[in-house]
């Protein structure tokens, strides 16, 4: 195994900001892997997941970098144990981090505004990246009306003029990497200098179990778009390698009622068909062998409202 460098940047990231502007996009991106789903639907990402880029930064002394990006759920208010759990995964992230990455969404109206992170959903997001140094990325400015991103780059910088320590705005795209070097290198110069924190080949700290889940779910949200249940979640239930060197993985989609069920299911099972060859092609790409993947369909009456719900399905440590 390679040894580790001594010597270079080193720490925490945490990626914060509302829902839907592209956080995970950019973590898939920064790691060179589909660690988490990604989907348009808001509030796609549940947990607290740590992905680790490493290269090296031309500029910044020294070049070498090591940074442990954690992708948080979008904060947002909301009832539910599961909608709770979500803005504390964010808002513990966010505490914890070395530097806190606050992404806007470049095309909307009112990201022009900083006056939007004033709305009640926001103000306890500010409150826990009060104390960290922040750069700020102005996300999907590929799809963004070109005259309107110099007023929003200088708005944001006006805002972020009132804290303490230098905040950079930096305009990207997380889809197509457009900016995404410059961002790397804003958020390397606030790290500290030191020894790497984890193995070279380490890149998340997530069990595979998990990263399996994380894909069949993103399917699930491009299957059955708008008609997904929020409350759909998949669990991992058998994770097994073979000796030949091929996976197979037995999973089962968790819903609410009987007629979110069918919705997932499809006419004559033919949707849950289709999901498993999608989610069984991104499988064998992530983990770059063959896949065996079995899907089934559980009813859990209103596990989102309650604790015990969340730890059946592994939101609140072990179940």
């Amino acid at each position: 195994m390679a040894v580790p460098p001594t010597h270079l940047r080193a720490g925490s990231c945490a990626i914060v900001g509302l829902p839907n502007v592209g956080k995970s996009t950019l973590l898939n991106r920064l790691v060179g892997k589909r660690l988490v789903a990604v989907s348009p639907k808001p509030q796609t990402t549940r947990n607290r997941i740590l992905g680790i880029h490493r290269g090296t930064c031309p500029g910044v002394e020294p070049s070498a970098v090591e940074l442990c990006f954690v992708d948080t759920p979008g904060i947002q208010r909301g009832k539910g144990a599961l909608r709770r759990f979500m803005r504390e995964e964010a808002l513990a992230a966010a505490a914890d981090a070395d530097v806190s990455l606050l992404m806007i969404d470049a095309t909307e109206r009112r990201a022009a505004l900083p006056a939007r992170l004033a709305e009640p959903d926001a103000g306890e997001l500010l409150a826990a990246i009060a104390a960290t140094p922040l750069v700020i990325a102005l996300n999907k400015v590929d799809r963004a009306h070109k005259p309107e991103l110099l007023p929003q780059i200088e708005a944001w910088a006006a805002w972020g003029a009132a804290r303490p320590d230098p905040v950079e705005v930096v305009p990207i795209s997380a889809t197509t990497g457009d900016g995404v070097d410059a961002l790397v290198a804003a958020i390397a110069s606030r790290l500290p200098v030191g020894p790497a924190m984890f193995p070279p080949d380490m890149v998340t700290d997530r069990a595979e179990s998990f990263l399996a889940a994380e894909l069949i779910r993103e399917q699930l949200f491009h299957q059955l778009g708008q008609e997904l249940p929020y409350s759909a979640a998949v669990v991992v239930e058998r994770f097994e390698e073979h000796d030949r060197g091929d996976l197979a993985i037995g999973a089962f989609i968790a819903v609410e009622r009987e007629s979110q069920k069918a919705i997932v299911i499809g006419r004559g099972g033919q949707r849950i068909k289709e999901l498993g060859v999608a989610a069984r092609e991104a499988l064998t790409e992530l983990f770059g062998c063959a896949v065996h993947l079995s899907l089934l369909v559980k009813i859990a009456p209103a596990w989102t409202t309650a604790e015990a719900g969340l730890r059946r399905f592994g939101y609140r440590g072990e179940p």
